[in-house]
């Protein structure tokens, strides 16, 4: 009998502690790939970290020390795969320089996923009040391929559990019972995914010629609503009419200029 795991990518995952993270590592096991956690020393003694790698060793993940600011650990760690996936958090996207650096000169990786996982930042704007948030992502891509290294980016929209259990209402940790805000005219949609299932896609693509070096954008059809849809089937469950009050585009960024 052949071992179905010698025929899988190695897969290296980066932020394995974190939400999405976690299901990447789950997914990359569940599909049997030989799979790598990089985790710093300190998450060894925090608690809710140290539980979740404790379940992942335990899942069949090699949790390997290292940390992104350290080119050794990274070099040592690339060295052992064929893929690495990189899912920190967004504010620390720029850290994957280093990162980039020891692919480039591992020389091994026939795959690089980068911390992206949201909007496409070389086509999103978000009128100059975003904090270079999306210029950033896009300065590593640019990185990514001066260094000629094979990739996938994967764009899948909005993670659901930030958006959906308020209906997209700012404040609210669960939908409105009595007034909505609607954002423009409400018509505009938008796609939201939970981050297991972009987790399993995310996998799914690693040995998959067809997404070497191109941008993936999940989009299911089942996922996509405006904020009027929304509140329309909400109403029907709740089997009461919100009060909706209407902002403007004009009106929202004013508002965001101010805080």
């Amino acid at each position: 009998m052949t071992n179905n795991s010698s025929k899988k990518s190695k897969i290296l995952i980066i932020g394995v502690t974190g939400s999405l993270g976690f299901d990447l590592a789950k997914a990359s096991v569940g599909a049997s790939h030989p799979t790598f956690g990089l985790v710093r020393d300190s998450a060894f003694s925090d608690p809710n970290k140290s539980e979740k790698l404790q379940f992942l060793s335990n899942a069949g993940v090699t949790l390997l020390k290292g940390s992104l600011q350290d080119e050794d650990s990274l070099i040592e760690a690339i060295k052992k795969v064929d893929v690495v996936i990189c899912s920190i958090p967004s504010q620390h996207v720029l850290d994957q320089k280093l990162l980039i650096q020891a692919i480039k000169l591992a020389g091994c990786i026939k795959r690089f996923i980068p911390s992206e996982f949201g909007l496409d930042p070389d086509k999103t704007q978000v009128a100059d009040l975003d904090y270079s948030f999306y210029s950033k992502k896009a300065e590593i891509r640019r990185l990514i391929e001066a260094e000629h290294i094979p990739y996938t980016y994967i764009c899948c929209n909005f993670f659901m559990r930030f958006l959906l259990p308020s209906l997209v209402q700012p404040g609210l940790k669960s939908p409105p019972r009595d007034k909505a805000t609607i954002y423009g005219d409400g018509t505009i949609k938008g796609v939201f995914v939970k981050e297991s299932d972009v987790a399993a896609f995310t996998v799914c693509t690693v040995d998959d010629p067809r997404s070497l070096n191109k941008a993936l954008y999940l989009r299911p059809p089942g996922n996509v609503y405006s904020m009027n849809e929304l509140m329309e089937i909400w109403e029907t469950k709740i089997g009461k009419e919100l009060q909706k009050t209407c902002i403007t585009e004009q009106e929202l960024l004013e508002k965001m200029k101010a805080t």
